[in-house]
Formats: C-alpha cells, sequence, structure tokens
C-alpha cells in the first residue's frame, strides 16, 4: 500500500473589511472621502428595501476594480454605518484604490 499523498494547501482568499458611512438619497454616486473612522460613500438610490445597500455596493466595487458581487454589507444593513466585506483585495489594496476614487472628486 502506497502511503497517502498529502493535501494541498488550500490558497488564501485575499479579503478585507471596509467601515463605510452611506449617505442614501444623495444627488450622485461617490466615494467622497475617509472620515478617520469610515469611508463616506453617497449613493442616489433611498434607504427603501435595500436599493441603497445594493447601489453602495455597485458605487464601491466600480471604484475597487471589482464586481459588485465580491462586495457584501456585513454589518449595519439597516443603518448608515456599515461594516463591507470585500473579497479579492487586501486592506492596503482597497484603501488605495478608494483614496484615487477620492481624490479624483477633489481635483
Amino acid at each position: 500500500m502506497k502511503p497517502a499523498k498529502p493535501a494541498a494547501p488550500a490558497p488564501v482568499e485575499r479579503s478585507c473589511t471596509l467601515s463605510v458611512h452611506a449617505q442614501p438619497g444623495a444627488s450622485r454616486d461617490e466615494v467622497r472621502e475617509w472620515t478617520g473612522e469610515a469611508w463616506r460613500v453617497r449613493v442616489r438610490a433611498p434607504a427603501l428595501d435595500g436599493r441603497a445597500n445594493e447601489a453602495l455596493c455597485e458605487v464601491l466595487a466600480a471604484a475597487l476594480g471589482l464586481r459588485a458581487s465580491a462586495l457584501e454589507v456585513a454589518h449595519g444593513a439597516k443603518g448608515r454605518r456599515k461594516l463591507i466585506r470585500v473579497r479579492g483585495l487586501t486592506t492596503e489594496q482597497a484603501t488605495e484604490r478608494l483614496t484615487a476614487a477620492a481624490d479624483r472628486l477633489t481635483h
């Protein structure tokens, strides 16, 4: 009997969690700024039936260069303060991309 081969290690998926302050019902969709505690993100969608959460994930995904399906509201689905789980990027990568998106608004 041959000895069993050791199982290959499972690939580790890069992920991070973002703290977000959502502003539904805004005049435009945009990643506004880092406030020192959370990313301020404005969305046009109203806070009805999860539409603002869906729009929030779409706006963040566009700024991060990901599909919206890579983001999910991990905490705070009914409030303005949310934790957004992002699959596919490290915290450093996400911060760099969101900073660039916010900077485009101010320059």
